[in-house]
């Protein structure tokens, strides 16, 4: 990045504390009904708990929703747009979507709407949403999908017709930060339809409300002005200080609280009639009497109402503020808002420099998806399960229920989601992904992202890393190390300078989280580890997160692979280390060790088969252990399999002179310790060379990087299949009587297992790619151009392995991309829609995608790991 450009400048500022640039940002959640956190059953049923039925009318407890939405970085002022076409039967102040139980295929947002534009510091932001004329089908959309079984489509908004006939507005909302606490807010309406339609606007300011819950004094609060020639409003709030919202002339002003309207929805009389509903009420009716009654409250929105014509456009303007502004809208208002668009163009095109105009567009939407998605998170365990003081007592079964034993957990902070509607949490190694794609743009916050999950109130005081509100006690794979390396290594790479100080806070607190892994999950001491789903849903004939069949040991490839890989980051870390302060040779040495005992364990074979390697097919199988010490492989080809490969480090040569202990470590080893070992962990390695540490060996690298390319097995136009297409024929397997199977489902799941939303047996999911193509790159520091395969298995089109890797990025990549016909496979099931002229350069950035045709599949907003196309396209610049 060019530290003379303006946005540069800011994230400077930022990060040395010289303007907090990140005060106020896009921190509103798209979704906090249905969440664990406002969950306050007895049996843990919170989509039926807090339905989005209930949101309009209730208070939430630990944050806020909107659309296209921003606040402080406590969620303390919130800011965001509702809108009525008059004839919906509800205000649109929220996204609507199905529940996981309601959607054939777990829950789905059904609405159009895409990031545009983000930078780090949030200087200049542009969301849109399309918001259709006709009324909204929530009946419908809930009565289909309920109707169509796992084996069908989902439904989908534009499945409807509600847009048929172009009979919607683009609405564009943009922020625009003349200063860090100086918001400009600009809305621009259009009518794509030839008929002029009607449109209520309500640009929403709220305060979230503590004082339901707890005592605040004094009560925040919202307040008429007319001081000056100005509109605007004063906001008090003893958190925050106080700000001022300018808007120009509206309609109606509309005031009431933001307070649970309980008569509405428990049948109890509510104190006074000012609740949070009362905008939905007033506009919906059409009788404004009591919504204008009051000239202060804790919720306020300016109306404009519009009839607006065919092609036409309405702008409205506002402006949120710390200080007075005489004359808010006066002509810098667009000038501001010129100069931070176009340094956002100038910011992107650094990063984007020598791709196509494509490639650029495809980038920039998806890092504009990730910075829309940070999201003021916050769940005090603690706390929530014993109630507030002002809140009747949660049933006595929660102290029992749900994370229960996480009572120590505190979470009050800004968080990358991985999608903020669908999954408006964190998920602890989604984020260790997003902060890679961060680091392109901003490495300090991506670092103290990823910091986060290591402190004290995050980690677990064993160790463990909390995985997501739904389980806090999961275990998803452990890929901060990973991710913790790569993003020094990406920013020394762009600067000539590494953060030592940072890889130095990581190590301590991951040295505690790898002994929790090594204590917990190695359950016969044997260095093979189990784990549960780890990540991969539904990859498995059972549900590996709910026990094991027939009272058994599931000894995983996937669980052994992930921590050979965390050892062997761990051993990286050190050795970055140690060329700094020598005294992290010994932790080096102790990764090392750990990495040549794991290894051996998962290659070894012997007649009792106690080895997890299948010669015969040529393949790594999870396998079962019996209480009657009898073994059974699942001999399920699947990504879990392959992840073997995905283990793999490369120590250059000049890296082991300049560390001669951990050297002289390395050759007693190889000297007097492998003869030993049943599996020769290190085959070849001559002082002076390079080293290669792979959990893999060559003889079994080459086979799995067959099945790996071959295109009628992982190998899709698209990228790498989670699950082999060989399994088109199911396998099954019998296990203590019962029958357990699993076959080729290259879409949306046909099985409720784990929830049916995620699909591990068959989709691309891009970053187990991303795992695969940085391995294959590892593969090739070693071997170099000498170490060839085909590509794909069969083709006899004999290629290198950083090629291969290059090919693999080009087949993701290309999901996105414009082909010869302008279409873009991601749109696929809707391409008709996405030729037209005001949806063909909109880019949803889904969970995964479909394993033969490349559609997009599952939540259509995870831009947390699949932004990672914008590294991808980074890495493959000019090749």
């Amino acid at each position: 990045m060019s530290k003379e450009s303006a946005e540069q400048k800011r994230i400077l500022e930022k990060n040395t504390k010289e303007k907090d640039w990140l005060k106020w940002g896009p921190y509103l959640s798209e979704r906090q009904w249905g969440t664990v956190r406002e969950d306050y059953s007895a049996d843990g049923s919170a989509w039926e708990y807090f339905p989005h039925d209930h949101a309009r009318s209730r208070v939430y407890r630990w944050g806020e929703d909107g659309i296209a939405g921003i606040s402080d970085e406590y969620c303390n002022i919130c800011f965001a747009v509702a809108l009525w076409n008059g004839k919906d039967p509800i205000l649109k102040e929220r996204l609507f979507g199905l529940t996981g139980n309601q959607g054939n295929h777990a829950e789905d947002v059904k609405e159009l709407y895409y990031y545009l534009e983000n930078t780090p510091t949030h200087s200049y932001m542009k969301q849109l949403y399309k918001y259709s004329q006709n009324e909204y089908p929530y009946e419908e959309l809930i009565k289909e999908n309920q109707k169509r079984d796992r084996n069908a489509l989902e439904y989908e908004i534009l499945d409807t017709g509600i847009f048929d006939g172009n009979a919607y507005f683009d609405v564009i909302t943009e922020y625009a930060k003349a200063d860090s606490e100086d918001l400009l807010i600009q809305i621009t309406i259009t009518n794509r339809n030839t008929e002029a339609a009607p449109l209520s606007i309500l640009p929403t300011l709220w305060i979230r409300n503590y004082w339901s819950f707890r005592e605040i004094d004094p009560k925040p609060a919202i307040q008429k002005q007319s001081k000056s020639k100005s509109h605007f409003v004063s906001i008090s709030h003893s958190y925050v200080g106080n700000y001022n919202l300018y808007f120009e002339e509206a309609d109606q002003l509309l005031f009431t609280e933001n307070e649970t309207n309980t008569e509405k929805l428990f049948g109890v009389k509510n104190d006074h009639s000012f609740k949070k509903d009362l905008f939905h009420d007033a506009v919906v009716n059409n009788d404004f009497s009591k919504a204008c009654q009051n000239q202060s409250g804790t919720k306020f929105s300016p109306l404009y109402q519009r009839n607006i014509g065919g092609g036409e456009q309405v702008i409205i303007r506002l402006r949120l503020c710390k200080s007075a502004v005489e004359n808010p809208f006066d002509e810098d208002f667009e000038t501001i808002f010129k100069a931070r668009k176009s340094e956002s163009d100038i910011f992107y095109q650094t990063l984007t420099a020598d791709i196509s105009i494509d490639q650029a567009a495809i980038q920039k939407q998806a890092l504009a998806g990730l910075l829309w998605s940070k999201q003021y998170y916050n769940y005090d365990v603690e706390t929530w399960l014993e109630g507030d003081a002002k809140e009747p007592k949660p049933p006595v079964s929660r102290l029992r229920g749900r994370n229960s034993s996480w009572d120590k957990l505190r979470n009050h902070d800004i968080m990358l989601m991985p999608d903020a509607w669908e999954y408006p949490w964190y998920a602890a190694w989604d984020t260790a992904f997003h902060c890679v794609t961060f680091a392109l743009i901003d490495p300090d916050f991506a670092k103290k992202q990823l910091l986060l999950f290591t402190k004290e109130w995050y980690m677990a005081p064993n160790g463990q890393i909390p995985a997501y509100e739904w389980s806090l006690s999961d275990v998803n794979p452990p890929v901060q190390a990973w991710a913790a390396i790569k993003i020094f290594l990406l920013e020394k790479n762009a600067t000539g300078k590494g953060d030592i100080n940072f890889l130095k806070r990581m190590f301590n607190k991951l040295s505690l989280n790898f002994t929790w892994w090594v204590n917990r999950l190695d359950g016969r001491s044997n260095n093979v580890f189990e784990g549960g789903f780890l990540g991969l849903d539904n990859i498995g004939v059972f549900d590996r997160s709910k026990g094991v069949p027939g009272n058994g040991i599931l000894e995983q490839v996937d669980g052994t692979a992930w921590m050979t890989l965390f050892c062997q980051n761990m051993l990286q870390i050190s050795l970055e280390l140690a060329l700094e302060d020598e005294t992290f040779e010994d932790m080096a040495t102790k990764y090392f060790g750990h990495f040549v005992f794991i290894a051996e364990s998962l290659n070894k074979m012997s007649k009792d088969f106690e080895g997890i390697w299948d010669d015969k097919d040529a393949f790594f199988y999870d396998q079962l252990i019996l209480p009657d010490n009898t073994f059974m492989p699942i001999k399920v080809r699947s990504i879990a399999g392959m992840l073997s490969l995905a283990a793999v480090f490369c120590i250059k040569k000049e890296v082991l002179q300049k560390l001669p202990k951990f050297q002289k470590s390395v050759l007693w080893f190889v000297k007097y310790r492998r003869g030993k070992l049943k599996y020769k962990v290190i085959q070849d390695y001559d002082e002076g060379k390079d080293l290669l540490l792979s959990l893999v060996p060559e003889d079994r690298a080459r086979k799995l990087l067959k099945a790996l390319l071959d295109e009628n097995e992982f190998l899709s136009p698209h990228g790498i299949r989670s699950l082999s297409k060989i399994h088109e024929t199911a396998y099954n397997i019998t296990i203590d009587s019962v029958d357990y199977g699993i076959s080729y489902e290259p879409a949306e799941s046909t099985t409720s297992l784990f929830g049916g939303n995620s699909n591990w047996r068959g989709p691309v999911w891009f970053p187990l790619n991303y795992l695969f193509i940085d391995a294959l790159k590892e593969y090739f520091k070693y071997a170099g151009e000498n170490l060839k395969f085909e590509y794909p298995t069969g083709s006899k089109n004999l290629l290198d392995l950083n090629e291969i890797s290059q090919e693999l990025s080009k087949r993701l990549i290309k999901i996105f991309e414009k082909n010869e016909n302008g279409d873009r496979t991601v749109n696929s099931l809707h391409k008709k829609w996405y030729a037209d002229e005001n949806f063909k350069d909109l880019i949803l950035f889904y969970e995964y995608f479909h394993g033969d045709n490349g559609r997009g599949i599952g939540a259509s907003h995870q831009t947390g790991w699949t932004a990672l196309v914008a590294n991808l396209i980074q890495e493959t610049k000019g090749k």
